[in-house]
């Protein structure tokens, strides 16, 4: 069995694959002060209930924006699984040509996302990760990486609303019906839902203005926790996978593979 695990600024997403397929996922917050002790019980206390023995765990990969946990983590690995992890960079085999004016600026989750675009689904594509930030990255018919943009996800600014006015409330994220709402959370609701998916199409139809791409040429893939919710209704044919990060980090590791078939 692989251990993935993608780390992120609010989330930890981390699964088991099986023979090539993805038999479990988790979720755990990302806590920067945890020791690598407590995150080591946290794994395998959650592998334990979902009957996985850790034992079993064969290898392990990690990727991480998240530079305060990038010596806890393989620390524990170490510790509770008595693997070294594979930590992904830019000096791994990634089958990409990364254009970035400075390679090792580019996010392991960017770099990983694009990896599993391309072989999942090949090349020119365009990739939005909706988590704690947004990004939208682009890939060309050449595995060339050549970048793309960042900017605050919905729950930031969501909980921005909240911190920096006096009388606004916390809310849930949910999708309004209409754009028009009676009342102070359903307009919240409804400014951020229709603000996001909005500016989503928009910005998905200047990248490919920008590149001179067909729409029906071009892989347009949606990932993170709120992909659904914000890209399901899409003037454009997304791909939802909410997976495609654990899955590029498989695929990664095979690129890179330590052991030979990994069960």
């Amino acid at each position: 069995m692989l251990l993935v695990i993608d780390v992120g600024n609010t989330s930890i997403t981390w699964g088991v694959f099986k023979g090539g397929e993805l038999v479990n996922d988790f979720r755990t917050s990302t806590v920067k002060t945890r020791t690598s002790d407590e995150y080591g019980l946290i794994f395998i206390n959650t592998l334990l209930h979902a009957n996985i023995d850790p034992q079993d765990i064969e290898d392990v990969i990690i990727s991480s924006v998240v530079p305060n946990l990038m010596h806890t983590l393989p620390s524990m690995i170490i510790k509770y699984f008595n693997k070294s992890p594979m930590v992904v960079s830019t000096d791994l085999e990634l089958g990409l040509n990364i254009k970035y004016d400075n390679p090792k600026q580019v996010g392991a989750d960017r770099i990983v996302n694009a990896v599993g675009a391309i072989e999942l689904y090949g090349e020119q594509s365009i990739i939005v990760d909706i988590g704690t930030a947004m990004t939208f990255c682009v890939v060309d018919k050449e595995r060339n990486y050549l970048g793309g943009l960042i900017m605050p996800g919905i729950g930031i600014s969501a909980e921005a609303l909240f911190m920096m006015t006096s009388k606004l409330p916390k809310i849930e994220l949910i999708a309004p019906k209409k754009v028009i709402q009676a009342d102070t959370v359903g307009a919240m609701q409804a400014g951020l839902y229709y603000g996001y998916t909005e500016m989503i199409d928009g910005i998905v139809a200047k990248l490919l203005k920008e590149l001179n791409w067909k729409e029906e040429d071009t892989n347009i893939i949606s990932t993170g926790g709120f992909s659904t919710m914000l890209t399901k209704d899409s003037k454009y044919n997304f791909i939802i996978n909410k997976f495609l990060t654990l899955e590029g980090l498989k695929i990664i590791y095979e690129m890179n593979n330590k052991l030979e078939g990994i069960d």
